[in-house]
């Protein structure tokens, strides 16, 4: 049973990354394990015409090593679409084409192992002893924890899940029918306008009525600006790092109300302009409410239908909404793995969730040698960035410089325009 020095767990884009950036070091023995066939990227969502909310600048290594042969760029021109692509896209890309790079880099990193489902990690001697499916094991001293975010489907909605109620992220998956129907579409993020987008794509498959709700205010656009957009750079993360947890809580709720969540200004205009298109000039007849300030609080069975409970917020009212379809885009949430359950009592926690230092390492109350990192678990610690693509290869690049003890990659703070010290 040969000795790795880390083994990732799950591979998402983090993991991916930094399966990249570890692929050069002769002196790092990686391995990296997924239950998945192949790489997947939002599968269950990954709609025809949806962009990146990110320049493709945010790839698996480009902000750490522009060189790797690993970088977007190097993708497009291999592939024989640079110019192409420059011309279609300039600093834009769809997700389907991200999606496509992030297959071609995994073609070529033999770290990885696919269709590989870990059962447990536990403490063997002085290594973690990783135990699979099947009963196959392997010895490191790190782990990489990145096994990623569940959708959050709301209780009240799991007794119903199927073809009718479903969470955003099976969309495409379950392929449901939604033309001549009433469909309800939960949720004012980027997922929820996607979805939304796409129902109306098609006049000739319109829904016999549309309610898209927001919990919010409004449907907010996401704020793109660039003094917004210092939050998305290492500077702050390590700046937020130095915050104290209370206000760290503080400022994830300021920032996500403050369009850290919202919708991308192309995107809401196409959807407004898509509802003026079909109401005016096709004159389609598809009845729609876009509701503000209403939370979804119950789902019951009606006839072969359903009605959804929605609370008015500012006027404390509940109104029963009938739907035949129901798409909840309720976001996703973190929980601990199950496969740590063994050595979870020796992970420092708060709050149920992994207590992450500055290099992404959770302490460990065994081995000094040993390590345990984390890879999108760290919103709490890190900022709103923690989740996204902004800092992926710069989170990556901290853990291969935290196992080798040297500096392989330039993790200096990114100079910003704010200064947050």
């Amino acid at each position: 049973m040969p000795d790795h020095d880390v083994i990732g767990i799950g591979v998402g884009p983090a993991n991916l990354s930094l399966a990249a950036l570890t692929e050069p070091l002769s002196e790092l023995s990686t391995l990296f394990l997924d239950d998945k066939p192949g790489f997947e990227w939002h599968r269950g969502l990954m709609l025809s015409d949806s962009q990146l909310t990110v320049t493709h600048f945010r790839d698996l290594v480009t902000l750490v090593d522009p060189r790797s042969r690993f970088s977007f760029l190097n993708f497009i021109v291999q592939e024989g679409r640079a110019f192409r692509f420059l011309e279609a896209n300039g600093l834009s890309c769809s997700r389907r084409e991200f999606e496509q790079y992030y297959q071609w880099a995994a073609a070529q990193l033999p770290s990885l192992r696919w269709g590989t489902r870990v059962e447990s990690v536990a403490l063997s001697g002085d290594r973690f002893e990783v135990t699979c499916a099947g009963g196959e094991t392997h010895r490191t001293r790190a782990i990489a924890v990145g096994s990623g975010a569940e959708p959050r489907l709301p209780s009240f909605a799991k007794a119903y899940e199927g073809r009718n109620v479903l969470h955003s992220s099976d969309f495409t998956r379950v392929r449901p029918e939604w033309a001549g129907r009433r469909v309800v579409v939960v949720g004012a993020g980027q997922s929820g306008a996607e979805v939304v987008h796409h129902l109306l794509s098609d006049e000739r498959a319109l829904p016999a009525s549309l309610t898209w709700t927001s919990s919010g205010p409004g449907f907010q656009p996401l704020d793109d600006s660039p003094f917004t957009n210092e939050w998305f750079s290492s500077a702050y993360a390590e700046y937020f790092h130095g915050l104290s947890a209370r206000r760290r809580g503080e400022l994830v709720t300021e920032q996500l109300n403050a369009g850290g969540d919202g919708i991308t200004d192309e995107l809401l205009g196409a959807v407004y302009r898509r509802l003026y298109h079909l109401d005016h000039v096709l004159r389609a007849g598809m009845p729609h409410r876009l509701l503000t300030s209403r939370r979804a609080v119950d789902l019951t069975q009606d006839g072969p239908g359903y009605r959804l409970a929605l609370h008015d917020g500012n006027r404390g009212t509940t109104e029963s909404v009938p739907a035949d379809l129901l798409i909840l885009c309720t976001g996703y949430h973190k929980r601990i793995p199950e496969y740590l359950k063994p050595i979870q009592g020796q992970l420092a926690l708060r709050d149920g969730m992994f207590e992450v230092n500055s290099d992404y390492s959770v302490d460990f109350d065994g081995p000094a040698a040993l390590r345990v990192y984390s890879q999108g678990f760290s919103e709490a610690g890190h900022g709103i960035n923690d989740t996204l693509l902004s800092l992926v290869a710069w989170r990556s690049a901290r853990i291969v410089n935290s196992l080798t003890g040297r500096q392989v990659y330039r993790t200096d703070p990114d100079e910003t325009t704010v200064a947050w010290e």
